[in-house]
């Protein structure tokens, strides 16, 4: 008997394992919503990452800013540039089929206006490929969003924890406590799907107030640190995979350990070239 993978026995217009080989795109995302399907995103930086994340199934990647915490050595996400955001997210879209690649706009490339913000999520688009850009912020951003839009690009938004104002939280506060808090990010989430976003992030926000958002949206609603009920759940993949060094946010799951597994591999090589047995005949030539 044939064996079929979890992956492939789902509906070929599922978005996690679905059987169409064309790209996903905003349409697909909606349709989610409409079916009441929840879905998996995961972030990706390169391109043979990413193909391994496309042939598991994850619909959607995200060329995320948390690669200057994860991937550039960066203290925040703050100094993550356009030009390292263009590089990265090329590479991600030329190492995939399936998934909609999605581009962060870094700090400082949209926050002077929407002209700012349409110059730099055109160049991801043009230049990169991405099927669609991220930016922070609710209410304050609603501008940005609406002329991107209407320019043809697809926006998925960002509210709760914006890990690029670090600096004006003082750290990665949970976002949406207390009565006029949870009012804001509701506004916030309103704002972004009036502006026309495709769906929203929510970052750090308490469960309660996540479902709460996620009902009144007819836009899919992404979770990180925001409970059980919102339409999709995004990790960093290096918190996912065990590749962070010292301790997670209480919100990941790791599901490998692979900074042990990388390290043991390094380890075993450099005994073997120590010791003289790599390489061996089996790796020579005549």
């Amino acid at each position: 008997m044939t064996h079929v993978t979890p992956a492939r026995k789902q509906s070929g217009t599922s978005l996690y394992g679905g059987t169409s080989s064309r790209r996903i795109t905003v349409r697909d995302i909606a349709a989610a919503k409409e079916r009441g399907e929840k879905w998996p995103m995961l972030t990706a930086y390169d391109a043979m990452t990413a193909s391994v994340f496309d042939q598991a199934g994850i619909p959607v990647l995200l060329v995320g800013d948390s690669m200057g915490n994860c991937h550039l050595g960066y203290e925040s996400t703050v100094p993550v540039t356009m030009d390292e955001i263009a590089l990265l997210s090329a590479a991600v879209v030329r190492g995939t089929r399936r998934p909609l690649v999605v581009g962060d706009l870094p700090f400082g490339s949209y926050q002077e206006g929407p002209v700012q913000a349409l110059r730099n999520a055109t160049r991801l688009v043009k230049e990169a490929g991405v099927g669609a850009v991220k930016l922070e912020g609710g209410e304050r951003s609603a501008d940005q969003i609406e002329l991107l839009v209407q320019s043809g690009i697809p926006v998925m938004a960002h509210i709760g924890l914006t890990p690029q104002s670090v600096n004006a939280y003082g750290g990665y506060p949970v976002q949406g406590r207390g009565e006029e808090a949870a009012q804001q990010l509701l506004r916030d989430a309103k704002a972004v799907q009036d502006a026309g976003a495709f769906a929203v992030v929510l970052e750090l926000v308490p469960a309660e107030l996540a479902a709460e958002v996620t009902r009144s949206l007819h836009i899919p609603t992404v979770g990180i640190g925001a409970g059980p009920d919102c339409d999709g759940q995004v990790l960093v993949w290096t918190d996912m995979a065990g590749m962070t060094d010292g301790r997670v946010p209480r919100f990941v799951k790791q599901y490998a350990q692979l900074r042990q597994g990388l390290g043991d591999a390094a380890r075993a090589f450099a005994e073997d070239v120590v010791g003289g047995a790599y390489p061996a005949e089996e790796h020579s030539f005549h």
